[in-house]
């Protein structure tokens, strides 16, 4: 888990009163009641000073004072925002004011959040938790246009494990504070719920969790393009933003961005693959083997394009053998070259994977039509073996 800092913000003292000659007998009471610490005498007082004297710009500043050292953070505001609307006289000491209590409750917040991180309770964790998502509220009643009071709100709700309740704070950073980051943050994490509802909905048919999928999908597709538009080099963007075109049966516009990916990042392996996949479900059997031996130019080792490589060839050994017969030319053998091109592929990922039963049985039928019987045999046991 992410620690979480607090801030460290000096602002003086929120009771601060400016030498007034004419100051109501209310209002020297509240300040005399307040310098006692009688807050509730203080606030009594101010409030028959508000009654008989409704544009009492300082009797509304200094009940805000009053509201915020309680606790009360919205009533603290709407005081403080009631005084300035009759007299910008404490406009200074106001923001003052609210950007104290704002870090008071951002470092709350924060150090909340990591004491959650450090029990071992699960119980004891969410109590803090809660406690953290509590403070950070306040916080943003004081500030509502910090983006890191809601952006630390998210990574509390994601590390609580509610993470739905992390996408709303997310959207209202970036438009706060809009970064490439939080935008690919943001659409990541609205894929993984989406995810994580297509797979109830495997689980257990309920059609609404598919609608539910495909809805959230779709939010992402939004979210990543605005970051797209703002951020259009951003290459998290774009990889997450055709993983949910994929997602949201858009793979022509998938293909599209992958192959923009691929042209402005011809290095990034994941583009490469990505875009492999795509031209290999579309049945572009040449173009998806370029892209897959050109990721394995840039990384040898990466798994998932040596197993779809291996599949593309297969695949498009099994095309051209299907061509010939309907053209009636079932002697045609040319097709196994595409096959014997397979074979290293799905060895070399076998090593690595030798537990994997339904590799094993393909490699083995790709044994058994290159007349390799002993290497088939061996393949459909070792599969078998596995099941």
């Amino acid at each position: 888990m992410k620690k979480l800092f607090s801030l460290i913000i000096v602002v003086g003292m929120i009771f601060s009163f400016m030498g007034s000659s004419c100051s109501s007998k209310e209002i020297t009471t509240a300040k005399m009641y307040i310098q006692q610490k009688k807050l509730d005498k203080a606030q009594e007082a101010l409030n028959e000073e508000i009654a008989k004297n409704p544009n009492s710009f300082e009797g509304y500043k200094i009940l805000g004072d009053i509201y915020g050292e309680k606790g009360e953070f919205t009533k603290m505001v709407d005081s403080y925002n009631r005084s300035l609307e009759i007299s910008p006289k404490f406009q200074k000491e106001i923001e003052l004011a609210k950007q104290r209590r704002w870090a008071e409750n951002f470092n709350k917040g924060a150090a909340f959040y990591n004491r959650a991180t450090k029990v071992n309770s699960k119980d004891s964790a969410q109590v803090f938790f809660e406690k953290s998502i509590k403070a950070f509220d306040e916080a943003i009643i004081c500030q509502p246009d910090s983006a890191k009071s809601y952006e630390y709100k998210a990574y509390t709700y994601f590390n609580m494990g509610k993470i739905e309740n992390a996408v709303e704070p997310l959207v209202k950073v970036t438009q706060l504070a809009p970064t490439p980051e939080i935008y690919a943050r943001l659409g990541e994490l609205v894929l993984q719920i989406g995810s994580d509802y297509m797979g109830k909905f495997y689980s257990g048919h309920d059609k609404q969790d598919s609608v539910k999928a495909m809805d959230l999908n779709k939010k992402a597709v939004k979210y990543l393009e605005e970051g797209k538009l703002k951020f259009p080099e951003d290459g998290q963007i774009l990889a997450d933003l055709a993983t949910a075109y994929v997602r949201s049966d858009m793979s022509e516009t998938a293909m599209f961005a992958f192959k923009e990916g691929v042209e402005k990042e011809p290095m990034n392996k994941n583009y490469r693959y990505n875009y492999g996949v795509l031209l290999l479900g579309a049945k572009d059997y040449k173009n998806a083997s370029e892209q897959f031996k050109k990721a394995l130019e840039i990384d040898p080792s990466y798994e998932n394009a040596i197993y779809n490589l291996g599949v593309t060839y297969i695949k498009w050994g099994a095309e051209m053998r299907d061509k010939s017969i309907e053209l009636g030319k079932e002697e045609e053998t040319f097709y196994l070259e595409k096959y014997k091109l397979a074979l290293p592929y799905l060895e070399t990922y076998l090593k690595n994977n030798p537990e994997n039963p339904q590799i094993w049985d393909l490699l083995g039928k790709v044994y058994a039509n290159l007349g390799m019987k002993k290497e088939s045999e061996e393949a459909f046991k070792k599969a078998d073996q596995n099941k």
